[in-house]
């Protein structure tokens, strides 16, 4: 076959006008390779983006969904938890045992359990009519006195009066003292009349001691079924902790009389410290001009700054630097104490421990407050950043008193005593249950150990 014939032969493949046929090189090739790969990835983030999208309204639908069954739920439990909550704990028990008794009996044929689950069932139900019946009570419940020292009796009274038109059948009424419930039967009561029952108070130790509501019981003799009805409003009693009388002035170093004399200079103040050289600008009024005239050149005078007393007691509640509960308790009558006698003697001061800033307005709220001091765990990282942050806010003290338990060491009343001026006074009481009272020095810093309350009198007229 000739050439002509096998050109005529061979098909022909129709090439476009506006992309010319190109030779196949390797650059070409790698360049193709390239954007199939980019095809790829933008086909891969547009499927991630469309699960995105899936997920967010799945979300979307679940929120929605939330919105509606909350609402519908706390309708749906105002008027079925009311119900609910006069089941006692046993109450819930019985029906339980009902239940179960019921099932078994269905399941096997056994019919002791179904008369059991019967029976159990019929108590519940029988158990109801125990709850119905109108109460109009009037309660008053009264603490005398409202604020005691540990040890101190005190007694309380509620005085119940039938305030309806109706006479009322004898009920049960409860009072909630601290953690126990004190519990009077009260007879059968026609209107207008009062009936008055006293209790007795324990305040065997410090705290704030909650005496009531007041509230009127009703239900079933086995404890199935109880409905209570609160009448009165709880009633605060504050046993505050055990307390000595200091001497007027005796924390010496309080004394307020024309203010403390810092180490600090300034131009105008009454504390007198030196003579220097006039310098433009300064108050003719303070040049010394017998000086001057002596020495032929105006000198004036210097003063250091006086400032009023600030005190800030800082009390660390922390369990493990205390050795046991009767320490902790001694270290908080030592701050009590000498907080009670700064305040007497009107100097400004603050008390801070972990539950925060005291209020120290009077002695009586200072007492208050301590009264709600208890031991806490590590709150703070270290002594050191439990001062610094509950301080920081506070008005720059002259005086700062630290009081801790008998393991506390001395480094960290010293990391403490660094977060002061040089110009502040700083003491430290370490409590330490039984010791020998003393009066010791470390570096600088004033610690007095104390293993009684009768001592701190005597240790602070020590200092003063």
């Amino acid at each position: 076959m000739s050439t002509t014939e096998q050109q005529a032969t061979t098909p022909e493949v129709p090439v476009s006008p506006e992309t010319p046929a190109l030779p196949a090189t390797p650059g070409r090739r790698s360049r193709a390779r390239a954007a199939g790969a980019k095809r790829l990835r933008g086909g891969a983030k547009l499927g991630l983006a469309g699960g995105r999208s899936a997920l967010e309204i799945v979300r979307s639908l679940l929120f929605a969904l939330w919105r509606r069954v909350v609402p519908l739920a706390r309708t749906v439990w105002g008027v079925i938890g009311p119900v609910l909550m006069v089941i006692t704990p046993v109450g819930w028990l019985v029906l339980l045992f009902s239940l179960v008794s019921i099932v078994l009996s269905a399941v096997f044929g056994w019919q002791e359990f179904t008369y059991l689950g019967t029976v159990l069932l019929a108590s519940v139900v029988l158990s109801t009519g125990f709850l119905f019946g109108r109460a109009s009570y009037g309660v008053l419940v009264e603490l005398n006195p409202r604020r005691v020292v540990v040890g101190d009796r005190a007694m309380g009274r509620m005085v119940v009066t039938n305030v309806g038109a109706r006479p009322l059948s004898p009920t049960r009424m409860e009072l909630p003292v601290g953690k126990g419930v004190a519990e009077f039967q009260l007879p059968a009561m026609k209107p207008r009349d009062e009936h008055e029952e006293l209790f007795a108070v324990p305040t065997n130790k410090r705290a704030v001691i909650v005496a009531g509501p007041a509230e009127s019981v009703r239900g079933d003799q086995l404890g199935l079924l109880r409905r209570a009805l609160k009448w009165a409003d709880a009633v605060d009693l504050f046993v505050h902790p055990r307390t000595v009388r200091l001497l007027p002035t005796a924390a010496g170093l309080v004394r307020d009389l024309e203010g403390q004399v810092s180490k600090t200079i300034t131009n105008n103040d009454i504390a007198f410290h030196a003579l220097r050289p006039y310098v433009p600008g300064d108050d003719r009024r303070y040049v010394h001009w017998r000086t001057s005239a002596r020495i032929g050149q105006l000198m004036v005078r210097q003063f250091n700054e006086t400032r009023r007393s600030q005190l800030t007691m800082i009390h660390t509640s922390r369990n493990d630097l205390y050795a046991s509960e009767e320490e902790f308790e001694l270290a908080l009558s030592v701050t009590a104490s000498i907080a009670a006698q700064v305040i007497r003697d009107g100097v400004q001061m603050n008390v801070v421990s972990e539950m925060g800033v005291w209020r120290t307005q009077s002695v009586t709220s200072m007492l208050d407050s301590s009264c709600r001091v208890d031991p806490v765990g590590k709150v703070y990282p270290s002594v050191r950043d439990f001062a610094r942050e509950t301080t920081k806010r506070l008005p720059a003290p002259s005086v700062v008193m630290m009081i801790g338990g008998s393991r506390m060491s001395t480094q960290e009343y010293r990391s403490v005593e660094s977060l002061f001026g040089q110009d502040t006074s700083q003491v430290a009481f370490k409590v330490e249950l039984g010791s020998q009272p003393k009066i010791s020095s470390v570096a600088g810093l004033t610690v007095i150990t104390i293993g009684d309350l009768n001592d701190l009198s005597r240790l602070v007229r020590g200092i003063s």
